[in-house]
């Protein structure tokens, strides 16, 4: 399905029910937004990752403006502050008062900011593996600079520079870079993977040489009112879980959880642990 909000066409997918029979009524689920990472990803690994948690919400699954699917813009638009707004524009479209929001990656920066822009339209919120401000940058460089290989660190100047010239580049990377993201991590499964998903590599440019260098919500953390779940992997070289400790601390209500086997795919390397973090805190929140 498709949406025409703020100028953009947004892709998004609609997976389980939002009211549920329950013997003489109706029960009514929480509708989640997924926001995946990137820049420049899409929602295809959620659908493998997250879709059980349809016992439990109502999944909205999303590409953000030019990425996956949704319909390519002016590149200048390909910002934190714009996927921000287009949230509340597509809960608006939706007819939503209220949503609940799962970001992942640089989709919890998305989250955090909608959180703190819109307080008053999130129900609860839950952060997967990410981060409140460009200092992840730093700890990420140093990271690899301490336990990456030379191909490692070699491919990872790209994402530092925001200078990918290709979708091989990209692949290239994710395929070194494999084994840093995951505890588990499966080339056979990566390569198998790839083509399902669509990545811009430009939005990805943009966001590594631009605004993730000065975006920081830190001082506003305290203003997030809804329930809140932080998860990070213990062994996340991207965000490192001293970014889900400082959220943790500085958020009112916030639950942490750190995930003792998980990098970074803290949802394929914990699966059954992660949904159940999940499922337990909306079942929380809603009872």
């Amino acid at each position: 399905m498709r949406a025409k909000i703020n100028g953009a066409e947004i892709y998004f997918d609609v997976d389980g029910m939002g009211l549920v029979p329950n013997v003489d009524q109706m029960v009514e689920r929480p509708v989640l937004f997924l926001l995946h990472g990137g820049p420049g990803g899409d929602h295809s690994s959620f659908k493998l990752n997250s879709a059980p948690l349809r016992d439990t919400a109502q999944l909205v699954y999303i590409d953000h403006r030019g990425s996956g699917r949704s319909a390519r813009v002016d590149p200048e638009t390909y910002t934190l502050d714009q996927n921000i707004d287009d949230v509340d524009a597509l809960r608006e479209y939706l007819g939503l008062e209220r949503i609940s929001v799962l970001g992942s990656s640089y989709g919890g920066m998305v989250a955090l900011g909608y959180a703190i822009r819109y307080p008053d339209r999130v129900a609860n919120l839950m952060l997967v593996a990410t981060a409140p401000s460009y200092r992840f940058l730093e700890d990420a460089q140093r990271i690899v600079g301490e336990r990456g290989t030379s191909e490692q660190q070699r491919v990872c100047q790209w994402l530092w520079d925001g200078s990918f010239q290709s979708q091989q580049q990209v692949y290239e990377y994710y395929k070194a870079m494999g084994p840093m993201y995951s505890t588990t991590c499966d080339i056979e499964k990566l390569k198998q993977s790839w083509t399902r998903g669509i990545r811009n590599f430009e939005q990805l440019n943009y966001g590594f040489s631009s605004f993730l260098r000065t975006f920081d919500f830190i001082d506003q953390l305290h203003s997030i009112r809804c329930p809140t779940l932080v998860m990070g992997g213990a062994h996340d070289w991207v965000c490192p879980p001293n970014h889900s400790e400082i959220m943790a601390e500085k958020i009112p209500r916030a639950h942490l959880k750190i995930f003792a086997n998980s990098s970074h795919s803290i949802a394929d390397d914990e699966p059954e642990a992660y949904l159940a973090a999940i499922r337990g805190f909306l079942t929380y929140c809603n009872d």
